[in-house]
């Protein structure tokens, strides 16, 4: 019992494994250099290497430690320090046992009593920020004796406490043995491969690029060959022309800049048809060639592209263009006449004509609205610019493009240099793409005008609202797909997109909104006001729903548009999938998680039916889920706070019991917990293996699916995958913040380039 316990909780960290003395004495040093060489108690913890935010933890184990050592007073020196640095940093069992009984046991008689026990419950669970623990210290601290003290002592011992570390160990043992064995096997694929010779070098590491990113390289070359195409037919048009005889390359340059501008005006549009875009993602097999999934991303990068154009076409026109034209002699103007009438004298000629007001009304309005753009300024990074700034004034700024287009129309009837009617082509370049667009948007206020029926709302800790709504009828979506949401109550214009957090087979239709932004806040504000506190009182959450029916006349009218496809509904099309969220990005997995288990219900259901008829193995009709390829899936929800689990705490529950074949595996993360094995979350885990195993509930989310604490280990994961599916297609599924993005990605492709097993990256980009 004593070799299993040990290797499972490491030890009992209180301080990193690579904490050496010279560090410490550094720190020492550095902290009692204004106070004589003496060590406060409050700086323990700090000074041996456990953070700032363990003082707490760190002042009763420096209690202990000053017990064990016979230490009276506060401030100790660096000799004092040194015994107790070498006593917490033993790799001994026993001997971070004992100490972490001593903390507790605060009178040094052998003993820990219910209320020492309690104390330890609720200390624990505040110093890794779990609240409901340690609301519910009581309720815990008496199963913790009931299991140690049967008797009914009052009292448990250290040998009662190290039977408390038996529990559930095996697990992570195996789980520890298991990370090892991968690593030893993998170790020889996953050896770096040094290349001496530069040329070598680049080709393999071009080689990779290519292969990893042929899609974005054959679209982006085809983009700026059309670019290069028109700019050589523009420069090389007026080239031939008289205008260029009196202003010279800098016409040539104008123009072909101008005609770049026309084409990217247009075709910025397209990335912005939804409608279009899902069905060509669900219709056809286009996506097999064209990345769907960066729509947004070619859009900045179109948005780039008229910027370069536009600074050509303007700076080119006012810094030469123009002043050779008021400078050029009588002779060498004369062509021109036709064009501008007589020699102008200065700027002011061009500037009041049509189009000079025109282009450079555009130009001030396309400025604002790209520099509203900008990640800075729309995330509201600047303090003192937050009102002119963040989401809002994005959406709005992008309705000025509304005038843009308008005056471009106008701004290309009036051309320089050109009168023929079917040379001014403006126009051309923009009615398919205006039309399209336009009946885009046609679709959308048709497909909203009726609001939904609200059915159920509730606000979970951690400032999440899920609203619950009836489906319109004829929506249709897969799981993993978004749509938009307009609530009037808060604004009548703005619309913001969501991903579906119900799956195609609920009875409902339902989305979990994170208050991050004003918008949202309002939001929440707004649905607050009608919900009600359960009649038991018991929960925290806020809610209002059908069987209290005197309040869904009070809510606020919600209109929806959608639905819109993303990278995660493509999760079908993988017989093994890892599902990765931080946070709120967990919606869509859940989705994809019910879908799943629906889906392989239904497939044993019409497995069943068949050989219950005997057509098992005729060639009868195609099954409906015939489509479903997905055999495997691994999923993994990284979450700060322990209340984040309320959100999605019955759809877990379901998926868990649902899943009797294990297809799926489940894996919640809690990072405001410490790592295993850290004696700051020693009870914790402690308690959650005893509940566990009692109750079958995991004291942290609720649920049936045990938790893990910290952050995991992704190049783990990746290589646990890797080996259990060799040659096989995973598709990587990412939802949250982008902190993790270019990690997991790079992992995956990593993964690619020295296993077997082939990771396909997918990340939303809204």
């Amino acid at each position: 019992m004593h070799s299993a316990a040990a290797p499972a909780l490491k030890g009992l960290k209180f301080i990193s494994n690579n904490a050496e003395w010279p560090a410490v004495e550094k720190n020492f040093d550095k902290l009692t250099a204004s106070t004589n060489g003496m060590l406060p108690r409050a700086l323990f913890g700090e000074c041996i290497g456990m953070g700032r935010e363990s003082k707490e933890f760190a002042g009763l184990l420096f209690d202990a430690l000053a017990r064990k050592h016979g230490i009276k007073g506060d401030p100790i020196n660096k000799e004092k320090l040194r015994e107790m640095w070498v006593q917490v940093s033993k790799q001994d069992f026993d001997s971070s046992l004992q100490i972490f009984f001593d903390m507790f046991d605060k009178d040094g008689d052998g003993r820990i009593s219910v209320e020492d026990v309690k104390e330890m419950v609720s200390f624990s669970a505040s110093v890794n920020k779990l609240s409901k623990i340690q609301a519910q210290a009581d309720e815990y601290a008496a199963l913790i004796m009931e299991e140690l003290d049967p008797d009914n002592l009052g009292y448990i011992t250290t040998e009662s406490l190290e039977t408390l570390l038996l529990y559930g160990p095996q697990e992570t043992v195996v789980r520890g043995k298991e990370s090892q064995n991968l690593s030893k096997m993998l170790s020889q694929r996953l050896k770096p491969v040094r290349e001496d010779n530069p040329l070598r070098r680049w080709y393999r590491s071009t080689n990779y690029f290519l292969e990893d990113n042929w899609q974005r390289v054959c679209v982006m070359a085809l983009w700026i060959g059309i670019m290069a195409g028109l700019f050589a037919y523009k420069y090389v048009q007026y080239k031939d022309g008289p205008a260029y005889q009196v202003m010279g390359h800098c016409v040539s340059m104008a123009k072909g800049a101008a005609e770049t501008l026309k084409f990217n005006m247009a075709l910025i549009l397209l990335p912005l048809c939804r409608n279009t875009i899902t069905l060509l993602r669900n219709k056809t097999k286009l996506g097999v060639a064209i990345p769907f999934d960066d729509n947004l991303n070619f859009h900045k990068v179109i948005a780039i592209g008229i910027s370069v154009g536009v600074g050509i076409h303007s700076i080119y026109h006012l810094a030469c263009d123009f002043p050779r034209l008021i400078k050029a002699d009588s002779d060498k103007y004369a062509p021109m006449k036709q064009f501008f009438g007589e020699q102008p004298s200065n700027y002011w000629f061009f500037l009041k004509s049509v189009e000079g007001v025109t282009g450079i009304i555009m130009v001030v309005l396309m400025t604002i609205a790209l520099t509203l753009s900008a990640p800075c300024f729309r995330r509201g990074w600047f303090y003192h610019l937050r009102r002119l700034t963040g989401p809002r004034a994005f959406f709005y700024s992008h309705q000025l493009f509304i005038i843009v287009y308008t005056l471009l129309i106008v701004h290309g009837e009036y051309l320089y240099l050109t009168k023929e009617w079917y040379k001014k082509t403006t126009w051309m370049y923009l009615a398919v793409p205006l039309l399209l667009y336009g009946g885009e948007r046609l679709v959308q206020v048709l497909r909203s005008i009726k609001p939904v029926k609200i059915v159920k709302v509730v606000i979970y800790p951690g400032n999440v609202l899920a609203l619950h709504m009836s489906k319109p009828q004829g929506f249709r979506y897969h799981s993993g797909q978004y749509m938009f949401i307009n609530c009037a109550a808060v604004s009548s214009f703005e619309w913001h997109p969501f991903y579906i957090s119900s799956a195609p087979g609920d009875d409902h239709l339902s989305v979990h909104i994170r208050t991050l932004g004003k918008w949202t806040r309002e939001l929440k504000t707004v649905f607050s006001q009608i919900c009600q506190p359960p009649p038991s009182g018991k929960s925290g959450l806020l809610r209002a729903d059908c069987m209290q029916g005197s309040n869904l006349n009070k809510f606020p009218r919600v209109l929806i548009d959608g639905p819109y496809g993303a990278p995660p509904q493509d999760y079908k099309k993988y017989e093994v999938v890892l599902l990765i969220a931080l946070g709120i990005g967990v919606t869509p997995m859940i989705s994809i998680l019910k879908d799943i288990v629906n889906n392989i219900k239904a497939i044993e259901e019409e497995s069943e039916n068949a050989l219950e008829s005997g057509t098992a193995g005729s060639d009868g009709p195609v099954s409906l889920n015939s489509n479903f390829k997905t055999k495997r899936a691994y999923f993994y929800w990284v979450t700060r706070e322990q209340g984040s689990f309320e959100w999605f705490k019955g759809a877990m529950n379901k998926v868990a019991e649902l899943d009797h074949n294990r297809v799926i595996e489940l894996h919640n993360y809690c990072t405001s917990v410490y790592e295993e094995g850290d004696a700051r979350s020693a009870l914790i885990a402690m308690l959650q293996s005893l509940n566990h195993a009692k109750n079958g509930v995991d004291i942290l989310s609720g649920t049936r699916v045990k938790s893990h604490f910290a952050r995991p280990n992704w190049r783990e994961v990746y290589k646990r995958i890797a080996l259990d599916h060799t040659n096989a297609k995973v598709g990587v599924f990412y939802c949250g913040a982008p902190v993790l993005t270019e990690g997991l990605r790079q992992l995956a492709l990593d993964f690619n380039h020295r296993t077997s097993t082939r990771f396909e990256f997918h990340k939303e980009n809204f």
